[in-house]
Protein backbone atom coordinates (compact mmCIF):
# COMPACT_ATOMS: atom_id res chain seq x y z
CA UNK A 1 0.00 0.00 0.00
CA UNK A 2 1.88 3.37 -0.94
CA UNK A 3 1.24 6.01 1.03
CA UNK A 4 0.12 8.56 -1.84
CA UNK A 5 -2.55 5.95 -2.21
CA UNK A 6 -3.68 6.36 1.78
CA UNK A 7 -3.71 9.87 1.31
CA UNK A 8 -6.17 9.40 -1.28
CA UNK A 9 -8.61 7.18 0.56
CA UNK A 10 -8.28 9.01 3.52
CA UNK A 11 -9.64 12.34 1.63
CA UNK A 12 -12.48 10.65 0.50
CA UNK A 13 -13.51 9.56 4.24
CA UNK A 14 -13.30 13.00 5.32
CA UNK A 15 -14.58 14.51 2.02
CA UNK A 16 -17.81 11.89 2.35
CA UNK A 17 -17.64 12.08 -1.70
CA UNK A 18 -15.17 10.36 -4.18
CA UNK A 19 -16.00 13.76 -6.31
CA UNK A 20 -15.25 16.39 -3.84
CA UNK A 21 -11.80 14.63 -2.60
CA UNK A 22 -11.01 14.54 -6.50
CA UNK A 23 -11.12 18.21 -6.28
CA UNK A 24 -9.47 18.56 -3.61
CA UNK A 25 -6.64 16.33 -4.50
CA UNK A 26 -6.86 18.06 -8.41
CA UNK A 27 -7.30 14.27 -9.67
CA UNK A 28 -9.86 13.32 -12.05
CA UNK A 29 -12.64 11.35 -10.82
CA UNK A 30 -12.30 8.18 -13.00
CA UNK A 31 -8.58 7.95 -12.17
CA UNK A 32 -9.12 8.57 -8.25
CA UNK A 33 -11.68 5.74 -8.12
CA UNK A 34 -9.76 3.71 -10.25
CA UNK A 35 -6.84 3.96 -7.74
CA UNK A 36 -9.64 3.43 -4.41
CA UNK A 37 -10.51 -0.04 -6.41
CA UNK A 38 -6.52 -1.15 -6.63
CA UNK A 39 -6.62 -0.41 -3.10
CA UNK A 40 -9.62 -2.95 -2.13
CA UNK A 41 -8.00 -4.88 -4.38
CA UNK A 42 -5.26 -5.11 -2.86
CA UNK A 43 -6.23 -5.67 1.03
CA UNK A 44 -8.58 -7.92 -0.23
CA UNK A 45 -11.05 -6.03 1.42
CA UNK A 46 -14.19 -3.38 0.61
CA UNK A 47 -13.52 0.37 2.45
CA UNK A 48 -17.01 1.66 1.43
CA UNK A 49 -20.34 1.81 0.05
CA UNK A 50 -21.21 4.29 -2.51
CA UNK A 51 -24.53 5.67 -1.96
CA UNK A 52 -26.68 8.32 -3.74
CA UNK A 53 -25.48 11.51 -2.63
CA UNK A 54 -22.42 9.95 -0.32
CA UNK A 55 -19.85 7.19 0.39
CA UNK A 56 -20.55 5.11 3.73
CA UNK A 57 -17.14 3.37 5.45
CA UNK A 58 -17.39 -0.43 6.05
CA UNK A 59 -16.15 -1.11 9.34
CA UNK A 60 -12.40 -2.20 6.97
CA UNK A 61 -13.22 1.39 6.23
CA UNK A 62 -13.12 2.76 9.33
CA UNK A 63 -10.56 1.04 10.72
CA UNK A 64 -8.14 1.61 7.62
CA UNK A 65 -8.99 5.72 8.27
CA UNK A 66 -7.82 6.12 12.24
CA UNK A 67 -4.84 3.62 11.57
CA UNK A 68 -4.11 4.95 8.14
CA UNK A 69 -4.21 8.85 9.99
CA UNK A 70 -2.06 7.09 12.84
CA UNK A 71 0.40 6.40 9.99
CA UNK A 72 0.50 9.59 8.00
CA UNK A 73 1.31 11.23 11.38
CA UNK A 74 4.24 9.12 12.41
CA UNK A 75 5.66 9.39 8.72
CA UNK A 76 5.20 13.47 8.66
CA UNK A 77 6.75 13.58 13.07
CA UNK A 78 9.57 10.88 11.15
CA UNK A 79 10.22 12.79 8.33
CA UNK A 80 10.46 16.38 10.65
CA UNK A 81 13.27 14.23 12.70
CA UNK A 82 15.23 13.62 9.86
CA UNK A 83 15.55 16.77 8.90
CA UNK A 84 16.02 18.70 11.54
CA UNK A 85 18.96 20.10 10.18
CA UNK A 86 17.57 21.01 6.83
CA UNK A 87 18.59 24.64 5.87
CA UNK A 88 16.62 27.48 7.84
CA UNK A 89 16.62 30.42 5.86
CA UNK A 90 14.19 33.66 5.38
CA UNK A 91 13.47 36.88 6.44
CA UNK A 92 12.73 38.33 9.83
CA UNK A 93 11.24 41.57 9.66
CA UNK A 94 11.25 43.59 12.91
CA UNK A 95 9.83 47.09 13.77
CA UNK A 96 10.72 48.53 17.12
CA UNK A 97 10.76 52.24 19.31
CA UNK A 98 14.13 53.62 20.21
CA UNK A 99 16.08 51.57 22.91
CA UNK A 100 19.05 49.61 23.84
CA UNK A 101 17.24 46.36 23.57
CA UNK A 102 17.85 46.39 19.86
CA UNK A 103 21.27 45.32 21.34
CA UNK A 104 20.17 42.96 23.42
CA UNK A 105 18.20 41.20 19.93
CA UNK A 106 21.67 42.11 18.29
CA UNK A 107 22.86 39.63 19.93
CA UNK A 108 20.47 37.19 19.48
CA UNK A 109 20.72 37.71 15.62
CA UNK A 110 24.22 37.20 15.74
CA UNK A 111 23.63 33.72 17.39
CA UNK A 112 20.76 32.89 15.20
CA UNK A 113 22.68 33.91 12.00
CA UNK A 114 26.11 31.75 13.58
CA UNK A 115 23.93 28.78 12.95
CA UNK A 116 21.40 29.87 9.88
CA UNK A 117 23.72 32.22 7.82
CA UNK A 118 21.23 32.45 5.35
CA UNK A 119 18.58 34.06 7.72
CA UNK A 120 18.18 37.79 6.72
CA UNK A 121 17.03 40.14 8.92
CA UNK A 122 14.98 43.80 8.20
CA UNK A 123 14.65 46.59 10.68
CA UNK A 124 11.50 49.15 10.35
CA UNK A 125 12.48 52.26 13.20
CA UNK A 126 9.07 53.67 14.64
CA UNK A 127 6.83 54.28 18.06
CA UNK A 128 4.50 51.49 19.08
CA UNK A 129 1.41 52.85 17.15
CA UNK A 130 3.33 52.72 13.99
CA UNK A 131 4.94 48.97 14.51
CA UNK A 132 1.66 47.57 15.82
CA UNK A 133 -0.37 48.41 13.03
CA UNK A 134 2.03 47.14 10.97
CA UNK A 135 2.12 43.99 13.03
CA UNK A 136 -2.02 44.22 12.30
CA UNK A 137 -1.41 44.48 8.95
CA UNK A 138 0.84 41.71 8.24
CA UNK A 139 3.89 43.84 7.68
CA UNK A 140 5.75 43.04 10.46
CA UNK A 141 6.76 39.47 11.81
CA UNK A 142 8.03 41.11 15.34
CA UNK A 143 7.68 44.72 17.39
CA UNK A 144 9.75 45.90 20.23
CA UNK A 145 7.47 47.72 21.88
CA UNK A 146 7.79 50.06 24.89
CA UNK A 147 5.94 50.07 28.06
CA UNK A 148 2.80 51.29 28.33
CA UNK A 149 1.11 49.90 25.09
CA UNK A 150 -1.60 48.06 25.04
CA UNK A 151 -0.42 44.29 24.07
CA UNK A 152 -3.54 42.31 25.12
CA UNK A 153 -4.65 41.40 21.98
CA UNK A 154 -0.69 40.02 20.76
CA UNK A 155 1.30 37.08 21.95
CA UNK A 156 4.36 38.41 23.33
CA UNK A 157 7.44 37.99 25.28
CA UNK A 158 8.57 40.21 28.25
CA UNK A 159 12.52 41.14 27.90
CA UNK A 160 14.58 40.78 31.21
CA UNK A 161 15.03 44.78 30.17
CA UNK A 162 13.76 47.89 31.49
CA UNK A 163 14.48 51.53 30.19
CA UNK A 164 14.55 54.72 32.25
CA UNK A 165 13.11 58.04 31.54
CA UNK A 166 14.36 60.83 32.10
CA UNK A 167 15.27 64.47 30.52
CA UNK A 168 17.98 65.35 27.88
CA UNK A 169 18.87 68.85 27.86
CA UNK A 170 21.94 71.13 26.23
CA UNK A 171 24.60 71.55 28.80
CA UNK A 172 24.09 75.22 29.09
CA UNK A 173 20.75 74.20 30.53
CA UNK A 174 20.33 75.48 34.50
CA UNK A 175 19.67 72.11 35.05
CA UNK A 176 22.35 70.38 33.89
CA UNK A 177 24.29 69.61 36.40
CA UNK A 178 21.24 68.34 38.50
CA UNK A 179 22.01 64.50 39.01
CA UNK A 180 18.27 63.88 39.32
CA UNK A 181 14.71 65.93 38.23
CA UNK A 182 11.70 66.10 40.19
CA UNK A 183 8.41 67.18 38.38
CA UNK A 184 9.00 70.62 39.83
CA UNK A 185 11.92 71.06 38.00
CA UNK A 186 10.51 70.89 34.80
CA UNK A 187 7.44 73.06 35.07
CA UNK A 188 8.43 76.02 32.72
CA UNK A 189 11.16 74.24 30.87
CA UNK A 190 10.23 74.10 26.74
CA UNK A 191 9.63 70.64 26.20
CA UNK A 192 9.52 68.02 23.05
CA UNK A 193 7.72 64.37 24.08
CA UNK A 194 7.11 61.34 22.33
CA UNK A 195 3.65 61.31 19.96
CA UNK A 196 3.25 57.63 21.25
CA UNK A 197 -0.26 57.59 22.43
CA UNK A 198 0.28 56.30 25.50
CA UNK A 199 2.80 57.84 26.28
CA UNK A 200 0.75 60.73 27.31
CA UNK A 201 -0.83 58.69 30.66
CA UNK A 202 2.55 57.88 31.72
CA UNK A 203 4.00 60.80 32.30
CA UNK A 204 0.87 62.40 33.41
CA UNK A 205 0.77 60.07 36.79
CA UNK A 206 4.86 60.71 37.14
CA UNK A 207 3.62 64.27 37.38
CA UNK A 208 0.93 63.53 39.68
CA UNK A 209 -1.66 65.53 37.16
CA UNK A 210 -1.98 65.83 33.82
CA UNK A 211 0.53 67.39 30.86
CA UNK A 212 -1.28 70.72 31.15
CA UNK A 213 1.08 72.07 33.87
CA UNK A 214 4.21 71.69 31.27
CA UNK A 215 5.37 74.19 28.99
CA UNK A 216 5.11 71.67 26.03
CA UNK A 217 5.84 73.32 22.15
CA UNK A 218 6.06 69.78 20.28
CA UNK A 219 6.48 65.91 19.68
CA UNK A 220 8.85 63.82 18.01
CA UNK A 221 8.89 60.39 16.31
CA UNK A 222 13.08 59.43 16.43
CA UNK A 223 14.70 60.96 19.48
CA UNK A 224 18.21 61.92 17.60
CA UNK A 225 16.06 64.54 15.37
CA UNK A 226 14.84 65.61 18.60
CA UNK A 227 18.23 65.72 20.07
CA UNK A 228 19.76 68.27 17.33
CA UNK A 229 16.78 70.80 18.50
CA UNK A 230 18.21 70.45 21.90
CA UNK A 231 21.93 71.32 20.71
CA UNK A 232 20.20 74.61 19.21
CA UNK A 233 18.68 75.29 22.38
CA UNK A 234 14.63 75.11 21.03
CA UNK A 235 14.28 72.79 23.98
CA UNK A 236 14.97 70.32 26.40
CA UNK A 237 13.41 66.46 25.46
CA UNK A 238 11.50 63.92 27.54
CA UNK A 239 12.76 60.55 26.17
CA UNK A 240 14.83 57.05 27.52
CA UNK A 241 18.27 56.75 28.31
CA UNK A 242 21.00 55.35 26.33
CA UNK A 243 19.54 55.94 22.83
CA UNK A 244 21.44 59.01 22.43
CA UNK A 245 24.80 59.13 22.82
CA UNK A 246 25.97 62.23 25.15
CA UNK A 247 29.50 61.51 25.52
CA UNK A 248 31.37 64.04 24.14
CA UNK A 249 28.65 66.28 23.07
CA UNK A 250 26.86 69.48 24.55
CA UNK A 251 24.08 67.01 25.87
CA UNK A 252 22.76 65.92 29.15
CA UNK A 253 20.78 63.09 29.98
CA UNK A 254 19.66 63.37 33.80
CA UNK A 255 17.06 60.56 35.07
CA UNK A 256 13.56 61.12 36.72
CA UNK A 257 13.00 61.64 40.59
CA UNK A 258 11.19 59.09 41.84
CA UNK A 259 12.05 57.06 38.79
CA UNK A 260 9.64 56.05 35.91
CA UNK A 261 10.82 52.98 34.22
CA UNK A 262 9.18 51.11 31.16
CA UNK A 263 9.22 47.33 30.43
CA UNK A 264 9.99 46.59 27.20
CA UNK A 265 8.34 43.39 24.99
CA UNK A 266 8.79 41.28 21.96
CA UNK A 267 4.95 40.96 20.45
CA UNK A 268 3.42 39.46 17.34
CA UNK A 269 0.05 38.59 15.90
CA UNK A 270 -1.88 36.42 17.51
CA UNK A 271 -3.06 32.98 15.52
CA UNK A 272 0.18 33.75 13.13
CA UNK A 273 2.07 31.36 11.06
CA UNK A 274 5.12 31.55 11.99
CA UNK A 275 8.26 30.88 9.48
CA UNK A 276 10.91 27.91 10.46
CA UNK A 277 13.35 31.57 10.90
CA UNK A 278 11.11 33.17 12.94
CA UNK A 279 10.11 30.18 15.19
CA UNK A 280 13.74 29.83 15.72
CA UNK A 281 14.24 33.70 16.89
CA UNK A 282 11.27 32.89 19.38
CA UNK A 283 12.96 29.88 20.90
CA UNK A 284 16.17 31.96 21.37
CA UNK A 285 14.65 34.70 22.97
CA UNK A 286 12.48 32.14 25.17
CA UNK A 287 16.00 30.71 26.05
CA UNK A 288 17.50 33.87 27.08
CA UNK A 289 14.44 35.06 29.09
CA UNK A 290 14.44 31.63 31.21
Amino acid sequence: MELRVLTYFLAVAREKTISKAAEVLNLSQPTLSKQLKELEDELGVTLFIRGNRSITLTEDGIYLMNRGKEILSLVESTTTNLLKNEVISGEITIGGGETRAFEFLGKLFHELRDHYPEININIYSGNADDVLGKIDKGLLDFGLVIDPVEKQKYEYIRLPLIDNWGILVNNSHPMANKAMVQPKDIMHTPLLISNQSLVDNQLSEWLGGNLEQLNIIGTYNLLYNASLLVKQHVASVLCIDGIVNTANTTLTFIPFSPPLTAHINIVWKKNQVLSSASKEFLRLLQKQKN
